[in-house]
């Protein structure tokens, strides 16, 4: 397709997709012109979230016209290509914890609202979600025990047996998720609309002329608008005084286009942030272990750097987990150095 394969950048930096760049030469298009990513998706991955579009491809084509500022999406000798969008992600330019621009809250704010028109009726394409996993139009109480239930059956319970001393051994029994289910009881109504569910600062890009475009709409579903917005807080780290920024730019432009997309939420937000801790803990446990069984270094540093890692993101998660008491790091580490010796060759099953 590149017509010189000298031209190609890659693999790209990414996690799920082996990603490559290519200037498409081979075409007398000139709609074509610029670079384009050619992609598929990694053997072997962990996958601890909901995807509800079969692929994103057909997502970015039929939101084409709707949702401004994503990648177009051509197809060449029946492989799909992204319009690679030239310019660097907002992290490379901000890194966490660091305020982003300030005109960067009013274009987000510009994303949800052109999301929040998008109603799940509206958009007729091939989805992976059964009834099972779609709650009611506008019952956000439920669509977050959809997502709660599908942490608790597609990480905790399917890695059980490879992980289950460990998770014990942290106080992530299954009871913790009947306390998680008490900690968020009694959520707000609000009209569904399309969430992009992972706006972070490597899927936000920022072009030559401070345009914010948005990429990765992988785990893309319809739900509670208030639920894209905690992601998007609890993935960006925003320093405390931009936060309010970012929600009032959020509530402006989802009202605009529904109203009652905000209701309720100075009580229910916090709580969502709250699932998305609890929800962490889980996959990074996994995550975190697999890494560690995989690396040659067996010289102890890397086994303390997991054990501080987990213990603060076990920490964090204590009031939603209803946790008393989370070991120390030391502990973890000994838990950790434990799982390692006797850790099954089971493959992990991430969905």
């Amino acid at each position: 397709m590149s017509g010189d394969e000298q031209s190609i950048e890659g693999p790209l930096k990414g996690h799920h997709h082996e990603t490559y760049v290519l200037p498409f030469l081979r075409t007398d298009d000139p709609s074509l012109a610029g670079r384009w990513k050619c992609r598929e998706p990694r053997s072997g991955l962990l996958w601890f979230d909901r995807r509800c579009f079969t692929a994103e491809e057909p997502l970015l084509r039929a939101l084409k016209g709707r949702v401004s500022r994503i990648p177009e999406v051509v197809e060449v000798e029946g492989t799909p290509l992204q319009r690679f969008i030239e310019g660097s992600t907002l992290g490379s330019l901000h890194e966490q914890g660091r305020p982003a621009p300030a005109d960067i809250s009013g274009q987000l704010g510009a994303v949800f609202h052109e999301m929040a028109v998008v109603r799940p009726e509206s958009l007729s394409i091939a989805r992976n979600c059964t009834k099972e996993d779609q709650a009611p139009e506008g019952d956000s109480a439920e669509f977050l025990e959809r997502l709660i239930r599908f942490t608790e059956k597609q990480v905790y319970q399917k890695n059980q047996e490879r992980f289950g001393g460990l998770f014990t051994s942290l106080g992530l029994d299954g009871e913790a998720f009947t306390r998680l289910r008490k900690h968020v009881l009694g959520m707000v109504e609000r009209p569904f609309c399309l969430l992009h569910a992972d706006l972070h600062r490597e899927n936000l890009i920022v072009d030559p002329a401070a345009r914010l475009w948005v990429i990765d709409w992988e785990l893309a579903m319809f739900g509670d608008p208030l639920y894209d917005l905690a992601t998007h807080l609890y993935l960006m780290r925003y320093p405390q005084e931009q936060v309010q920024e970012v929600v009032d730019a959020w509530r402006d432009s989802v009202e605009d286009v529904r109203k009652g997309s905000s209701r309720g939420w100075e009580k229910d937000l916090p709580l969502l942030i709250d699932y998305k801790s609890a929800q962490s803990v889980y996959t990074d446990v996994i995550r975190s272990a697999t890494k560690l069984g995989a690396s040659p270094v067996r010289d102890g540093s890397l086994l303390r750097l997991t054990a501080v890692k987990l213990h603060d993101i076990v920490s964090a998660a204590t009031v939603p987990l209803g946790l008393e008491s989370v070991p120390s790091a030391d502990r973890i580490a000994d838990e950790l150095a434990r799982w390692l010796a006797g850790q099954a060759t089971a493959p992990v099953a991430g969905v």
